[in-house]
């Protein structure tokens, strides 16, 4: 059954506290190493919500492919307080089956929240990555597992490069419904 996929950042606190401010430094960073579509429709979407993520966005704006992560930034800034949470709904290229293996758009949403925006592990940074399947070996497909190994080398290297750009002080691989994704991907390949 699939599952649902996030990498959660907490970034080390040097020279005072976490902010919005600083939230938004980070998440350029995070931005601006994450490996965007070439092949989707359209480009990454920001929405900044106050409060709480069930009411409307207090701002949304689709960009362009191909658009400036300080661009994003910098849109959202004027919106973003301690209470928000900036939100940029995009793409990245993985293989991806449908009657065959190809490279095609697969949604992610990556999240930065401000301090005193509530979220129910106190990350501040968060990517939802969509169904884990897209990254686990499928032996039953010709193909798969190389396909499926692929993505996960995409998967394993944005979280290096994550951790080259963003001052962290700790992250966490983790699914929906608490299981480890290591132990889900031992067990895909051992089928």
């Amino acid at each position: 059954m699939a599952d649902r996929l996030y990498l959660s950042c907490w970034m080390a606190r040097r020279n005072g506290a976490y902010s919005a401010e600083s939230a938004l430094r980070h998440f350029e960073k995070i931005l601006g190493v994450f490996p965007f579509s070439r092949l989707a429709a359209r480009g990454p979407a920001l929405r900044v919500y106050a409060l709480e993520h069930s009411e409307p966005p207090q701002f949304e704006r689709e960009f362009s492919s191909g658009a400036d992560p300080a661009a994003v930034v910098e849109a959202a800034r004027e919106f973003m307080q301690d209470d928000s949470l900036a939100e940029v709904d995009a793409a990245w290229d993985l293989f991806q089956y449908d009657g065959g293996w190809k490279l095609s758009p697969a949604g992610v949403i990556i999240c930065c929240f401000g301090p005193g925006f509530e979220n129910e592990i106190g990350d501040q940074i968060r990517i939802d990555f969509g169904n884990d399947s897209r990254y686990l070996p499928d032996p039953g497909r010709e193909g798969g597992m190389k396909t499926g190994e692929s993505n996960l080398r995409s998967l394993v290297h944005l979280i290096q490069e994550i951790e080259r750009v963003a001052p962290l002080q700790r992250r966490r691989l983790w699914s929906e419904s608490g299981e480890s994704p290591a132990d889900v991907i031992l067990k895909a390949i051992s089928a």
